[in-house]
């Protein structure tokens, strides 16, 4: 049964000044069976199968918005969803993880937000970067707790939209076939592209029409929702420049250091990432084209766990451990961890002091234009200056004006509307 033979037996929809347009062609929305949570915490335990890259990092400007007819109708289109249809900006948006966060805040609708995945954590650490960004900020304490939201509590929630993925909504165990595209119908349309994080196969029911896209990508077509096309094109060059300055600078990959993305696990064990995978996850780390000191290691899912006797084996130059950029997790007490172990202690990371703090891996537009400077700092200070280190509790570090990688000024100025 098709999307639209499903529509069949509804009533029209409540917001008749918001509504789907064409359905994905053929793909019948089908039952939940168990699955990770979009809301779920960022250890990705589910394993998954990378798919080829289907829409490079570099792809070209998103140019989807088209008028609807009479008034202010417009159309956005992103796979799966095909082309949806607004006759007003949402001013009522369901967020999952922080990236459809970011990407609402960055068009200008931090206000509309009313729910994203663990309030206290993904808020404290989005505004550790907003800090620096003058008149930006997200006023999260209140907001619905978006893990494990099942059907009535998107009915409480009453968005005008939901900045996520049907496909992967329907595989929730929270929520049936049904009940996605009842949302869809009687609430407000979905919008998200959530299996381009990896680039991994969506359901099969959704395959064929399955598209993936870059992470700056999914945000331009995301702005073109709220109508801010203009911010997302603004932002989008300031991130092509650091690219390119970041590009034309790094040293011959003989000269790069091997590094280990990690998460620190219970006792002496790190779960470790491949640096640079596929995906928007690795937005950040990617393009700094650094060598991966598990990169021969074969992963049954998105990560594999380690003991110290294995990090010893590939003894990194350097060690980026994620979630430590916010209040959750203590970066100094990981590294205190470290240097008292026998074998950890062997570490040419942690002999070098060289143990950083990382953000989470689920960016939008403004925490990946932090996060690769972050980045980039501590793996060649040599070329782009030295990170001068996290502390815990505090917001992203001060990092003096002619050192920064990207103008703070000009991105709060995009993201307030002053173009």
């Amino acid at each position: 049964m098709s999307d639209g033979d499903a529509n069949s037996n509804h009533a029209p929809t409540r917001r008749d000044y918001m509504k789907y347009g064409a359905a994905v062609v053929g793909s019948g929305l089908i039952a939940g069976c168990s699955s990770q949570s979009e809301s779920e915490s960022e250890s990705e335990a589910t394993p998954a199968t990378n798919t080829a890259s289907a829409t490079p990092e570099t792809e070209a400007t998103a140019d989807t918005t088209t008028e609807a007819g009479a008034g202010d109708g417009y159309t956005v289109s992103m796979a799966p969803m095909g082309e949806v249809e607004f006759e007003a900006v949402p001013e009522s948006v369901y967020t999952g993880l922080p990236y459809g966060a970011d990407m609402a805040i960055a068009s200008g609708a931090a206000d509309a937000i009313n729910s994203i995945y663990y309030p206290d954590y993904h808020g404290t650490l989005m505004n550790h970067f907003y800090d620096r960004l003058d008149g930006v900020s997200f006023e999260y304490e209140g907001l619905t707790d978006s893990w494990n939201l099942g059907k009535e509590g998107f009915y409480e929630l009453d968005s005008d939209v939901h900045l996520s993925d049907p496909a992967y909504a329907s595989t929730l165990e929270t929520l049936s076939r049904d009940d996605v595209v009842e949302i869809r119908t009687q609430i407000g349309p979905w919008f998200g592209n959530y299996y381009s994080d990896r680039r991994r196969d969506p359901p099969e029911a959704w395959a064929e029409d399955y598209e993936y896209y870059s992470l700056w990508g999914i945000y331009e077509r995301a702005a073109q929702v709220f109508r801010a096309g203009d911010r997302a094109r603004a932002l989008r060059e300031i991130h092509s420049s650091m690219r390119s300055e970041i590009e034309a600078g790094l040293p011959p990959e003989s000269e790069r250091p091997s590094v280990a993305l990690t998460f620190k696990g219970q006792d002496d064990t790190f779960w470790v990432y491949h640096l640079n995978a596929d995906g928007f996850l690795n937005a950040h780390t990617q393009p700094l084209g650094a060598i991966d000191a598990f990169g021969d290691t074969e992963f049954e899912g998105p990560q594999t766990q380690v003991d110290y006797e294995a990090m010893l084996d590939a003894d990194p130059d350097v060690v980026l451990v994620l979630f430590t950029l916010a209040s959750s997790y203590s970066i100094a007490d990981i590294r205190a961890g470290l240097e008292a172990d026998a074998v950890a202690s062997e570490l040419s990371a942690v002999r070098n002091g060289e143990v950083y703090a990382q953000g989470a891996r689920y960016q939008g537009p403004i925490m990946n234009l932090f996060q690769l400077e972050m980045t980039a700092k501590q793996l060649y200070p040599d070329q782009f200056g030295e990170w001068p280190g996290y502390v815990d509790g505090n917001p992203y570090p001060e990092i003096p004006a002619d050192e920064q990688l990207f103008d703070r000024q000009r991105v709060a100025d995009i993201v307030n509307g002053n173009l």
